[in-house]
């Protein structure tokens, strides 16, 4: 059963050289969140990847694996978010479009840090580090 007041989105962890990539949106372009969004009407969750790495990228996700499902409150739209995280690689370079305003890498440490949306600082970082995925350790 589908909860109405719970947020379901599907978001991309994507790392490449050791750092995550995020995107922030032009309705809160001080926000980093990871790729991704809501599912449409009978879309799996990796449908929905497909679907919204190439509208707001022009990317595809290919080797997509089930990170983790991590529940916090959406940093935008200030509702209780459920997010279902995969890992993926990308075939093409990503460049922001639709409703993106920027994208970058970050290793968690960076200027991008406290700007990062909190489900992805305290979340999504972690077990990134738990599946080995993420080093946070070091200089």
């Amino acid at each position: 059963m589908v909860d109405d007041r719970v947020m379901n989105v599907v978001a991309a962890a994507v790392v490449e050289r050791g750092r995550l990539l995020v995107v922030s949106k032009k309705a809160a372009p001080e926000v980093f969140y990871l790729p991704g969004g809501k599912p449409e009407a009978g879309e799996s969750p990796e449908e929905t990847l497909v679907r919204e790495l190439d509208e707001e990228l022009g990317v595809a996700p290919r080797d997509l694996d089930l990170l983790g499902r991590v529940e916090d409150v959406a940093a935008l739209e200030g509702v209780p978010m459920r997010m279902t995280v995969f890992t993926a690689a990308l075939t093409g370079r990503p460049r922001p479009a639709a409703e993106l305003a920027a994208l970058g890498w970050t290793d968690g440490r960076d200027g991008y840090a406290p700007r990062l949306a909190p489900a992805v600082r305290d979340h999504v970082l972690p077990l990134l580090v738990r599946a080995g995925a993420l080093a946070l350790d070091g200089p």
